[in-house]
């Protein structure tokens, strides 16, 4: 009888948040996306217990938020004599990582910093900073937890925080200067201003998540890859984890409509007409590609989330699609060489142009080649070509309806470059000289270097240089000493320059000799 008294009392013992958890609807806070950090006061003013009630007050409000990557990330920063971060934005991924970092937090004591704090936040923790996890363009709050009690001069810090785009909300649990604090949050006052007793803060608890929802909610709708006649919308899976479908509903946009770009919320009058389109996806989906559309013409389009478990808002958007210009309406040349050459043409237009048709030849009279380039490609290489020869290239369109457009460039490969040309011999004293040459580094692996006496196969010396080495000296030469230098390719060494050393009491230089 005991034990079932003990177990029966274990359970009404359990935190309230975890009836919290449960009690959450599925997916409730899925739409959301932002960074929040919260300002704990945790200095000697603060009680243990006050500090206790605070903790468990944010292990509450934070329970039913979805937390990661393209979610919502909590960091915690502590008010004290020497402020301290528990926790930055990346810590936590999980609910259960989170609530146990908030009922393992203590207290710092001491004065309160709340200056410095902000400084932490606005030159760290706040400040959106590439490589560093930062997310720019996602939605930054500030929530500042404070008795109240001797905060210090901090309008202007915060000023700064809002000025750079961090919405500030302030609860406070003691005998606040009403006159700063309400300097000190961002509009509307009344959503983001909070005056509570310590042991009635779960007044305001649902008031304060809708303030922070309404500042990072993710409900979005964006449109990408328009084309002439087609376009995709794009949207945050807000009915993830529930039941229902995304109704889509689009159509040129009305005289007196909202204009030609935009997003925003609210049913938009061009889609209650006879001309709208309505499409119908699944609760997973997060994307759907509309086409049959009209060139150059304005459209709106809404998404619905339909679903019996919440209810969501319609989003909209307008766009407009682009002027028909027929593929290809461009072709360049890039990449040019001795025997290849990259043509690349546009637009794309995959949803019009079945397949791209190249052809080429060399003028005036070469032979015809074609090669054919799938309708998703805008650029191929042509190979095999000769060197210091003008080409006609022309790229064709062959498009769904049968009709074939096309445009023609003339394309000039390069001349081939000597791997090795211009070698001099400088001499420097009497029995050394300077040897220099230029070559092309294309396809080499190095150069080879020889000399020695003329007839004296047995008595000449080698060594090998790297291919971006152009000169070298060599020293203790025999009086007429032949120098060569060879091209090293990949599978071979190729025809050299030979010069011969001539030494006098003047130093002059020598050109080629064969």
């Amino acid at each position: 009888m005991e034990s079932h008294l003990l177990t029966l009392l274990l359970m009404c013992l359990l935190p309230r948040t975890l009836n919290a958890q449960a009690a959450a609807p599925p997916g409730v806070l899925n739409c959301c996306e932002g960074d929040v950090l919260f300002l704990l006061d945790s200095s000697g003013s603060v009680s243990s217990y006050e500090h206790s009630r605070m903790l468990d007050f944010l292990s509450e409000l934070l329970l039913p938020f979805s937390l990661g990557e393209d979610q919502v990330r909590i960091g915690l920063l502590q008010v004290g004599t020497k402020p301290r971060l528990e926790f930055g934005f990346d810590t936590y991924r999980t609910q259960s990582g989170l609530q146990a970092a908030l009922k393992g937090t203590e207290a710092l004591r001491g004065d309160t910093n709340t200056v410095e704090a902000l400084k932490i936040a606005k030159d760290g923790v706040l400040r959106p900073r590439p490589g560093d996890g930062a997310r720019p363009g996602i939605p930054r709050v500030l929530v500042w937890l404070t008795d109240g009690v001797k905060p210090g001069d901090v309008i202007g810090p915060m000023a700064e925080l809002r000025e750079e785009g961090v919405a500030v909300l302030v609860v406070s649990t003691g005998h606040s200067n009403y006159q700063v604090l309400r300097r000190v949050v961002s509009p509307p006052i009344e959503n983001h201003l909070y005056f509570v007793d310590i042991d009635d803060m779960s007044i305001i608890l649902e008031d304060l998540r809708e303030a922070i929802i309404e500042i990072i909610r993710a409900e979005r709708i964006n449109v990408r890859d328009v084309s002439s006649n087609a376009a995709t919308l794009e949207w945050r899976p807000v009915l993830s984890g529930l039941t229902g479908y995304y109704e889509i509903r689009f159509g040129p946009l009305r005289s007196g409509g909202t204009g030609s770009g935009g997003s925003g919320t609210g049913t938009s009058p061009s889609t209650g007409g006879s001309q709208y389109q309505r499409l119908v996806q699944s609760s997973d989906a997060n994307t759907v590609r509309l086409t049959g559309l009209t060139p150059d013409t304005t459209y709106s389009a809404t998404l619905t989330p339909e679903s019996n478990e919440q209810a969501f808002n319609t989003l909209s958007v307008t766009f407009t699609t682009q002027s028909e210009v027929q593929s290809p309406s461009t072709v360049t040349v890039s990449e040019s060489g001795p025997t290849s050459v990259r043509v690349s043409w546009g637009p794309l237009q995959p949803e019009a142009v079945t397949s791209y048709y190249v052809e080429y030849s060399a003028l005036p009279t070469g032979k015809l080649q074609t090669v054919t380039v799938d309708k998703r490609q805008n650029s191929t290489l042509l190979k095999n070509l000769q060197a210091d020869t003008t080409y006609l290239v022309t790229v064709s369109a062959r498009h769904s309806s049968g009709k074939e457009t096309a445009m023609s460039v003339k394309v000039c490969t390069q001349e081939v470059t000597p791997a090795l040309a211009d070698l001099q011999l400088t001499t420097v004293d009497s029995h050394s000289v300077q040897v220099n040459w230029r070559g092309s580094f294309d396809g080499l692996k190095g150069y080879w270097l020889t000399w020695g006496r003329q007839q004296s196969v047995a008595q000449r010396s080698s060594f090998y240089l790297p291919p971006n080495s152009q000169s070298t000296r060599l020293t203790n030469l025999p009086p007429s000493a032949r120098v060569c230098v060879s091209p090293i390719y990949k599978t071979a060494r190729g025809e050299g320059l030979c010069c011969t050393a001539k030494f006098a009491s003047d130093a002059s230089t020598y050109g080629f000799q064969s």
